[in-house]
């Protein structure tokens, strides 16, 4: 059982890899390279912005997924090591949208503070 979690946690890390890499060059790109987008907030920036950091969101869940398949796989798994990877996990979420939008879509602020939460949290646990 332990191998196939390893094995989990190595697909659930190249989907994520892979969802980024492929769905940027072949989906996003020529997705914003038509003329009709939303103009949201005044133009298309906000609007691409919004897309591309909600499309690298699942990528950084199935990074987080393979963090917590990891740690099942090497027996570490507790309250407090899960805490500290959805923590961190919910923190590069939280990144995205600051950098993507520049701080403009609010859901930056409520992922950074549930994974500064948790992040405080696993140390208490």
């Amino acid at each position: 059982m332990t191998a196939l979690l390893y094995f989990s946690a190595l697909l659930a890390f190249v989907v994520g890899l892979a969802h980024s890499i492929l769905g940027e060059r072949y989906i996003l790109i020529r997705l914003f390279r038509r003329d009709n987008l939303p103009q949201l907030l005044g133009g298309t920036a906000f609007t691409t912005g919004t897309l591309r950091f909600v499309w690298h969101e699942v990528t950084v869940a199935l990074f987080g997924f393979a963090a917590l398949l990891l740690q099942l796989a090497e027996g570490r798994l507790s309250a407090a090591s899960t805490a500290q990877a959805m923590g961190l996990t919910l923190i590069a979420a939280g990144v995205l949208p600051l950098v993507f939008t520049r701080g403009r879509h609010p859901s930056w602020i409520v992922l950074l503070t549930i994974g500064v939460i948790a992040l405080a949290r696993s140390t208490q646990v």
